[in-house]
Order: structure tokens, then sequence, then C-alpha cells
């Protein structure tokens, strides 16, 4: 039985998992699963390749790889998606994807394997934006914010147990299997969404030009420029802030096209949805970075006692997911959104506190846990917003623009964060990135209530 579109009646059911959509959910579940899984994998593993395959020194840039490819990936994906919709790119992205896996648990030197990341990073982001224009057309509107939560929840089961499962897979079965495995894995898991993508229409869109080169250009750029806000962000020099200040110049000048218009205006709707996007991940994952330092520095926590704090905030991130999901139009986006920035500025706060005081630990563990909740509440309402507010043949580039913009806030805070944590003065490192944190998730509880637009009008 074919999916029925958004565009459906009222009369749809309301569970993606009901027979018409069943397949669907679990293979995308599963798939989403796998691509987590391997990138909290990698970090297990990666101190061990590196050091079997004599390549120490490229360490840095078996991380920075895949993020430079996954802008290009992003972007590629989301002029192919508009034009011919995600039936036909889904299949070469995981393709690409598998390819780069199996090029990893294969690799003989460390620029293979690096090579094979590369691959991994257009695949992976391809793969994220052709399953956003998936869900747009193969479940109606309603069931956006649970299909999300569902996805939440496959991002945060690998982010509790894929470090531990990667280490037992490498010492008892080889490191070679955590990359080749998962390539088995992703296509038994993408045999669930073939049937959904058969029923879908390949035909071009005729209102729409030629892929945009310019586009594809801007995104490798941008690639590069937070490639090199990482790698400037951990040399701790004043000439590294210099560097970094403008990598950051040229990626805020090349990602422009890839954004909506407005969107460093902050213009209400979309444009305002993609900024909140930057500011959420930048001010979370800025703080997050450092706790487990935090709690070995002036608590003397063990790294497996210290990691608890972030299976915490895992745990209230997938519960968060599940309540906005359970809510569904209830609430509405910007609500969603505005009180998952309120809890994130609790966290934050928490942490800059103890920082500060010396709380017992339980009070940042508990702190953090409610930002891990508000995350839950924000991400998945965001993605909603964004197909919510896109006509149907912009769902693709502003699929791509959210990921894009993920990766900017995330990449940007850290790398900034890293600088910061390194020039301030004497124990005023955590006390500096935290209080630059905090400063990012106020700005975002006042642009919140901007997200809200009107939908266009559907499309056949």
């Amino acid at each position: 039985m074919p999916l029925k579109s958004s565009s459906s009646s009222a009369s749809e059911t309301q569970t993606i998992y009901a027979p018409p959509y069943l397949a669907t959910t679990l293979g995308m579940f599963v798939l989403v699963f796998l691509v987590a899984f391997e990138s909290m994998a990698v970090t297990t593993v990666m101190p061990m390749v590196s050091e079997l395959l004599e390549g120490e020194r490229y360490f840095a840039l078996a991380f920075a790889a895949p993020i430079a490819s996954g802008m290009l990936g992003m972007v590629a994906a989301g002029e192919i998606t508009d034009r011919w919709g995600p039936k036909h790119l889904l299949h070469i992205a995981v393709a690409v994807f598998c390819i780069g896996l199996v090029i990893c648990g294969s690799a003989m030197t460390m620029q293979m394997l690096i090579g094979g990341r590369i691959l991994q990073g257009v695949g992976g982001g391809a793969i994220t934006v052709a399953l956003y224009v998936l869900i747009a057309r193969a479940y109606p509107g309603h069931l956006h914010s649970k299909i999300f939560a569902l996805f939440a929840t496959a991002w945060v089961i690998p982010a509790m147990v894929g470090p531990w499962l990667a280490g037992l897979i490498a010492v008892h079965i080889g490191w070679r299997w955590v990359f080749s495995g998962v390539a088995i894995l992703v296509i038994a898991a993408f045999a669930g969404i073939i049937p959904s993508l058969r029923s879908m229409s390949s035909e071009r869109d005729p209102e729409l030009g030629p892929i945009s080169v310019k586009r594809l250009a801007l995104a490798g750029l941008t690639g590069l420029a937070v490639i090199s806000m990482n790698l400037l962000g951990n040399l701790h020099s004043s000439w590294s802030l210099a560097g970094l200040l403008l990598a950051l110049v040229v990626a805020l000048v090349a990602i422009r096209p890839l954004l909506p218009k407005g969107t460093f205006t902050i213009r209400k709707g979309l444009p305002a949805t993609m900024m909140t996007r930057i500011f959420v991940t930048g001010a979370f994952f800025g703080v997050e970075v450092y706790l487990p330092y935090l709690l070995r520095e002036d608590y003397q926590l063990t790294p497996d006692r210290a990691g608890l704090i972030l299976t915490a905030s895992a745990l209230c991130w997938s519960i968060g997911s599940w309540l906005q999901g359970k809510l569904g139009e209830k609430v509405s986006n910007s609500r969603c959104i505005t009180v998952g920035a309120l809890a994130g500025s609790v966290a934050i706060g928490t942490a800059l506190a103890t920082a500060i005081f010396h709380p017992p630990v339980i009070v940042l563990v508990c702190g953090w846990a409610v930002g891990g909740f508000g995350m839950g509440m924000i991400f998945p309402r965001q993605n909603v917003n964004m197909l919510a507010l896109s006509a149907k043949s912009e769902q693709g580039f502003n699929s791509s623009a959210m990921t894009v913009a993920d990766s900017l806030g995330n990449a940007g805070a850290t790398a900034i964060g890293g600088v910061i944590f390194a020039m301030a003065a004497t124990g005023m490192g955590f006390i500096s990135v935290f209080g630059f944190s905090m400063i990012l998730i106020l700005i975002l509880i006042v642009i919140s209530p901007r997200t809200k637009g009107i939908a266009p009008a559907v499309q056949d």
C-alpha cells in the first residue's frame, strides 16, 4: 500500500506505526540509529586505529574530514531532492555511506581511512537531508513531531551505549567490524524504506533550474572553514584566535546563500528557525564538551563517573522528545522552542554556577539533565517548523540549510570556546566558556518567539 501524502484528509491515522507507515518508520529509525552509532563508535576506536595504522598525526583530520564533506553532501542533497525528490538520491546516499564504511573497515593506511571518512561524510549528510524530505512527503503534517521524536531517540540510545559497545567490538572482534558491521546493517535497514520510495515520483520539477554549482562550491568552502575553526581552536595562541576569527568570517560569508534569506537578520518564520538552530547547538554543545573536563579537574571524578552526567542528559533528551511528540499540535512549535531554550538556560546557568561555587556534583547532574530535556523539546520542533514553513519545491534546500546550520553552530561555538578557554586567566577557563554559552542561550530565548510563521499553500 503506498504511503499517504502530507496533503491527505484529516481522517488519517494518528500513529506512525500504522500499517501504511510501519516499515518506513522502523527502517528510518534503524538507519538513523546506525548512522548515530557509527558516529559515536568512531570516537571510541579512533585512538586505537590511528596507532595501529601509524597515523597519529592524522587523528584530528579523521574527525574533521567528514565534517567538510558532510556539508557538500547536505547541500547537494538539498539541490537534488527539490528537483527529483528523495527516491533515487537516498539509494545513492546509502551506497556512498556504505562504501565509505567498507573502505574504512579495510583500510591499511590512515590516508585510506580518511578517504573512507570523506565518503561517509558525503553519504551521511545526504541521508539526513533525504530523510527529512521523505518525512515531508510520506507522512501527514500532524505526525511530523512524532517521527522526529523517534529520530531523537535513535540518536540518544547510541550516545548511551555506543562507545561501550564499540569498545567491546574492537577488543573482542576487531576494530574493522565497527565500520564493516555497520555497513551490513545499514543495507538491511534501508530495505524497509524501499517500498515507500517506490510509490514516490522522481519526475523533475520543471519550475526549478539546473543544480547550482555555486552553492556546491560554497558548501565546500564552508566545510573547509569549519575544519579550520576546529583545528585552530586547539592551537591555543593569539595567532590561532586571529585565524579562527578569519575562518569564522569566511564560513559566515560562504554559508549565507546556503540558508534562507533573512537568517542573519532573524526574519520571522523560517529564517528565525534556522538561527535558533545555530544558537542552540552552539550554546549546549559548547558547554557539554567541557563538563567531563570540569568534573575531572574540580571533582576528581573518573571518566566513567563523569560520563554519567551525559547519560542523564541523554535520557532526559529522550523524555523531552517523547513529550513534544505526545503534545503534537496541542502546543505550537514556537512555544516548544521557547520552553526548551528556558530549560537550556537553567542547564548552562547551573554549569556556570558549578564552575564558580563548586556545589555538590549532583547539582550539576540535575541541572544538565534539565538541559537535555530542553534539547529534546527544541530539536524535533525546529525540524517540524522548518518543514511546515517550506513549500514543496523548497523542502530539500531548507532541510539542507537546517543541517548546515547545525554544523556551523556546533563547530563554531566549540572552536571559539576552545580559544576562550586557553586565553582565560588562571582558574577562569570554565567560567569564561560557560559565560559565553550563557550569552548564546539568552539570545536564543529572545529570538525564539520569532519562529512563528505562515505555512505556504499546500502543493500537489
